[in-house]
């Protein structure tokens, strides 16, 4: 199964991405994640590093960083421990420069596979409480202090 979000920021991309790129990053522009941290003290940008991160609500996520670019304001990531009850869970978070006022178009999709009949509740939650309501705090927060300088690549 696929979720797909995508949102536009009115930020330069390469100030969203400044964010976005700390895989350890979460508790500062999502609303959902209170603790995170890399375990065995690997940098977290480093491909093959895991964040482990507590929620707001109760829960742990554990999550592997597979890809990171900075030419492409990309990541790539799998989930390795859930409350969620998904599996082969791998998540993409790529940034867009829209150059016609210097925004970002930001898009998060995540394919996995669950028990048949959640399909509908996953999709959801993870599409609408995990991935958007990040996007919005995200957008939020970058709407609110917006760089001087356009970005350079």
């Amino acid at each position: 199964m696929k979720v797909y979000v995508s949102s536009v920021i009115d930020a330069p991309a390469q100030a969203v991405w400044g964010i976005i790129r700390d895989f350890n990053g979460l508790p500062d522009w999502t609303p959902f994640v209170a603790r995170s941290r890399i375990e065995g003290g690997t940098p977290s940008d480093a491909v093959g590093c895991v964040r482990n991160f507590e929620l707001r609500q109760g829960g742990t996520i554990r999550e592997q960083l597979l890809a990171l670019s900075d030419y492409d304001y990309c990541c790539v990531y799998s989930i390795l421990e859930s409350p969620m009850g998904v599996s082969d869970y791998v998540a993409t978070l790529k940034i867009i420069p829209v150059t016609d006022g210097n925004r970002s178009f930001v898009e998060w999709s995540a394919e996995f596979a669950c028990e048949a009949g959640r399909e509908n509740e996953l999709r959801r939650l993870i599409g609408q409480e995990v991935f958007l309501a990040a996007l919005k705090s995200l957008r939020s927060m970058m709407e609110g202090r917006r760089p001087e300088t356009p970005p350079t690549r």
